[in-house]
This record gives structure tokens, sequence and C-alpha cells, in this order.
């Protein structure tokens, strides 16, 4: 299984969890078998909002899943058409979330827990209460 984790700056598994897929600079995506990971650069990131195409944002690298400090609900539904599921970051890093992700604690984006815009101050993830608080 390969996870994707956008951020602002590729540390690997010490980067922290940006707080919006859309917008994210890169995204750095980890194979949970092997613990390798990729950078790369956020092909869509330059869009209108509600314009994102998260597939393309990938640059042909097959995903999974993604984990996420928050997301849009355009960007959340053509990552599901794909069968890409999306999860709430808890902030932290990737390492951190990734130990999260195997426990099962993050919760799953639902069509109904999104963000409703550009303009929920979303930052560099440092904890649980920035973002999207859904």
């Amino acid at each position: 299984m390969k996870v994707c984790f956008p951020v602002i700056e590729n540390q690997g598994l010490s980067s922290q969890v940006f707080n919006h897929f859309g917008s994210a600079p890169e995204f750095v995506v980890v194979d949970m078998v092997t613990s390798e990971f990729v950078s790369i650069s956020n092909c869509d990131k330059v869009h209108q909002h509600g314009a994102c195409d998260p597939v393309a944002g990938l640059g042909g690298h097959h995903v999974d899943a993604i984990i996420v400090g928050g997301i849009g609900g355009g960007a959340l539904g053509k990552l599901n058409s794909a069968g890409i599921r999306a999860f709430k970051a808890k902030g932290g890093t990737i390492s951190e979330n990734i130990d999260m992700f195997k426990s099962g604690t993050l919760h799953e984006y639902l069509p109904n827990h999104v963000c409703g815009g550009h303009g929920h101050g979303h930052g560099q993830g440092q904890g649980q209460g920035q973002g999207c608080s859904h």
C-alpha cells in the first residue's frame, strides 16, 4: 500500500504533514510495506478554488490513500472516484501519522467532513487544532 502525505518541504519521514491537500508544494509517497519513500512536486498546486485535480497533482504516481490535515469536497470526490481514500492527519510528522494509520486511529474523510474553502487558516500542521476542525 502506498500512502501520500502533502508537505511544505521534503524532510523524509520527519516532514510535517501539511493541512491542505490541493495547495501543498510537495507530496511524500510512502510504501507502507518497505518504508521507502519518494518526494514529488504537486503538479496542480496553482488552481482556482474548486478546480483542484488531485490525481493530476500526483504526477502519475499511484497511491492508495492520502493522509492530510484538510481537503475540499471536490478533491475528495475526485480521489474517491479514482479509488483513493483520504484520512485526517492529527498534526505532527509523517512518521507519527504512519503509526496512527497503522493502529487505525486516523479517521477517514467523508463527504460531509471536508473543508469549505481556502480561507480556513491551512498552515503547516503542528497539532490537532489547526486546519479544518472536522
